[in-house]
């Protein structure tokens, strides 16, 4: 009972706008010094056991990978080559703004790092081609929320560690279905085009040149292979996740630095004051949910509503719809990394013991919990669209819809086809 009072407490704090650390740590201490269960110091032992891991180093390695390569001139050699491959092509820029948006996605491993990269240059060139300000914005929110599902993926670190999972196995069930969500987000963007008669007078405006394409690779080919060596080293057995952040870091430095000369010495203070922010913000969030986790886990209160839950769900089938629904509803009110520290020590064990499989579920779980980046209230990438465009928050949420259905109808394939997540994989063990 007391344990539900401090869930209670934690969540009305951060509907009263208090930041979702600062939530959850009141919600413990409060928790810890009602029921005298240990001594409050405790708590900051627990915060910093939660942060003693290897695997967590990865993440303002990455940070700083995105921040480097934003600075660096990489996002607008990106674009350009992604023009060069599909800009002329119905619709074209919409393609392009995905395309873009996935390779990014493989550089920062964060949607709203996505979202402000690729956004800032592509969305003016989008509403000059005929997309109105609200399609564009919208199509960009969505297209971002694919960067913590293609590898590298900050929320599929912070779930490995936190559920004993093994990272390169999360991030290689992400490819397929970013892949999938990317191709359904350009069907979508092909219909909106070709109901658009201010889109398609634009379509012929840009011919397909090998000697473009040829051109814009070789001038993006040092943003090009960032992924290639990251996720190819990983998989390959080079070096784990966190090196393999590491190696990102250096490789940045030198692209952005010596090879495209964009990335200037005196910027460098500002991109790694960036980075400390937002680590140390992602690190608060992750010491005080451990400590979360840990009352759960002290008071049985995860093993009590596991037991109860299984009394109303005893099938995979219902399993899977509840999980998919409640995990919409929590990314859409909850900050992602809280969510998966708090619910997946709760959630998932119920699915294990139902019989599917863990990496399946996972993956599952990271990505409901993303498409919270572009679901209305507290979508962090529609307010990021929000910033780049000038539109007010409701004229960003007309605009995401139609691509924000598709990602949810995605999520339900992926539920029920898990060969989609777990076919890489099992193929590369």
């Amino acid at each position: 009972m007391t344990a539900g009072i401090m869930f209670l407490l934690m969540f009305l704090l951060i509907f009263l706008g208090v930041p979702v650390a600062f939530s959850i740590g009141l919600s413990t201490i409060t928790f810890l010094a009602i029921t005298n269960m240990k001594p409050l110091v405790l708590v900051a032992q627990r915060m910093v056991t939660g942060l003693d891991s290897f695997p967590l180093l990865a993440i303002p390695l990455f940070i700083l990978v995105g921040n480097l390569m934003a600075g660096g001139g990489i996002s607008k050699r990106l674009v350009r080559w992604a023009e060069s491959l599909v800009g002329g092509l119905p619709g074209g820029l919409g393609i392009v703004a995905i395309l873009s948006c996935v390779v990014f996605s493989a550089l920062s491993g964060s949607g709203p790092a996505t979202v402000a990269a690729i956004g800032a240059i592509i969305i003016p060139s989008m509403i000059q081609k005929g997309y109105t300000t609200e399609t564009s914005g919208g199509l960009i929110a969505a297209a971002g929320a694919l960067g913590p599902i293609i590898p590298p993926s900050i929320p599929m670190i912070i779930y490995g560690v936190t559920m004993n999972l093994s990272v390169t196995d999360m991030f290689l069930g992400g490819i397929i279905p970013g892949l999938f969500i990317a191709v359904l987000l350009v069907v979508v963007n092909a219909v909106i085009a070709k109901k658009s008669p201010a889109i398609l007078v634009h379509r012929n405006e840009v011919k397909f040149s090998m000697k473009n394409v040829l051109k814009s690779t070789w001038s993006g080919l040092g943003a090009l292979l960032l992924p290639v060596i990251i996720l190819g080293g990983i998989y390959g057995g080079i070096f784990t996740p966190t090196e393999a952040a590491a190696v990102g870091v250096v490789y940045s430095l030198l692209v952005g630095g010596l090879i495209y000369r964009e990335l200037k010495l005196k910027e460098l203070p500002q991109i790694l004051i960036n980075t400390m922010v937002t680590s140390g913000m992602i690190c608060f969030i992750i010491g005080a949910a451990n400590v979360l986790s840990w009352i759960m886990s002290a008071t049985q209160f995860s093993n009590n509503i596991v037991d109860t839950l299984l009394k109303v769900v005893d099938n995979k089938i219902v399993y899977l719809l509840v999980l998919n629904l409640f995990l919409f509803f929590v990314g859409a009110l909850l900050d992602n990394i809280a969510a998966i520290i708090i619910m997946a020590p709760i959630l998932v064990p119920m699915g294990i013991e139902l019989g599917l499989d863990p990496l399946h579920l996972g993956v599952l779980f990271v990505i409901n919990i993303v498409i919270g980046f572009v679901t209305p209230p507290f979508g962090y990438n529609l307010f990021t669209a929000c910033a780049i465009t000038g539109l007010k928050f409701d004229r960003i949420v007309k605009g995401v819809w139609p691509f924000l259905l598709v990602e949810m109808i995605a999520v339900m394939i992926f539920a029920y086809v898990p060969g989609l997540i777990t076919f890489l994989p099992n193929l590369l063990k």
